[in-house]
């Protein structure tokens, strides 16, 4: 016996949701804790520029001297970036800050210093900061990496030095290789240097710590393990992170990067923005806010084939920042 065409679509419609959902919402294990010597991760669920200063003011951070705001421009196609119209009021009436970036390591359309200026101009981040730096169209300098396993030495744009104070803005997603990213691989990936000079900041956390040069492909843990250690030597470097605050920005929820020029369409609800002055504990709240979530099935599946959580796991063995935290949701 047929069934009626519209039995037959509502079952596939079934079938995609139930493929969506997330089974583990009811049962999985936060990392939140009541303990008052837990670094504290602000919260609010409006996405907007009203709301991204007020928890960046709930932070308590003062920004000194020359201000930094570390940000992907995002790929030429890519619609997944943060949006210039929502950062503005935090990153040039509020600091007054630069928008840093560096050049990339996979070809692409931000690879070079040209390129880049023009899609950061196309994008619109020119309009929205008192400049725009890319820190290595002038080569590397390199910075000590304490406790690595992987790395010695972390090598970043050589404007890098030039700043007192940072502000890591990320959009919080999935990533094709690491499995999420947010302000650890900003703090990382994002500081470090481009293809185009002497030594590949980028190509070296890639594989592992194993090159500086050539091709970025490398082991996943070893990959995962020197975003951590990176991570940490910028913070340390900048007074032991007492130079930094980070703001992970949870909208458009893609399985796939900014620096992906065809991004997958986001198939969950947005979930708001955090802030903190320890980025493992904003990492390890953003990704357990994303298991708690009931429609988060794919970015969680993305997740875990990419052992994305070793990162955390890492970052808290050297002595980075604590998975554990409390969360203040403010209004």
């Amino acid at each position: 016996m047929k069934r009626p065409l519209f039995t037959l679509l509502s079952l596939f419609i079934s079938f995609l949701l139930t493929a969506k959902d997330n089974p583990k919402a009811a049962t999985y294990q936060t990392h939140e804790t009541s303990d008052a010597s837990a670094p504290v991760v602000y919260f609010i669920r409006d996405i907007s520029a009203d709301a991204l200063v007020k928890v960046y003011r709930a932070t308590g951070y003062k920004a000194t001297g020359k201000t930094g705001v570390k940000v992907s421009t995002g790929e030429s196609e890519n619609t997944n970036y943060l949006r210039p119209s929502l950062i503005k009021k935090l990153v040039k009436d509020e600091l007054s800050a630069t928008i840093v970036e560096c050049n990339t390591a996979y070809g692409g359309g931000r690879s070079n210093n040209i390129d880049h200026m023009r899609i950061a101009k196309e994008h619109g981040f020119l309009d929205v900061a008192n400049g725009f730096d890319l820190q290595d169209a002038e080569g590397y300098m390199a910075i000590p990496v304490k406790n690595g396993v992987r790395l010695k030495e972390n090598y970043v744009g050589s404007h890098f030095k030039n700043y007192q104070t940072y502000l890591i803005l990320s959009h919080f997603k999935g990533h094709a290789m690491g499995g999420f990213g947010g302000a650890i691989k900003n703090l990382s990936i994002g500081f470090a240097s481009g293809m185009s000079v002497e030594k590949s900041g980028k190509v070296q956390i890639h594989s592992g710590g194993t090159k500086t040069k050539g091709s970025i492909w490398g082991s996943q843990d070893p990959f995962l393990e020197a975003m951590a250690e990176a991570a940490k030597s910028v913070c340390d470097y900048m007074a032991n992170g007492k130079g930094i605050v980070c703001v992970n920005v949870m909208n458009r929820l893609s399985v796939d990067c900014d620096c992906d020029a065809n991004p997958a369409e986001p198939d969950m609800h947005d979930i708001g923005i955090l802030a903190s002055l320890d980025p493992v504990a904003l990492d390890q709240a953003c990704v357990d806010l994303v298991y708690k979530a009931k429609d988060s099935g794919s970015l969680i599946e993305r997740i875990e084939s990419r052992n994305g959580v070793h990162t955390l796991e890492h970052a808290e063995k050297i002595g980075f920042g604590s998975r554990k935290y409390r969360l203040i949701e403010i209004k």
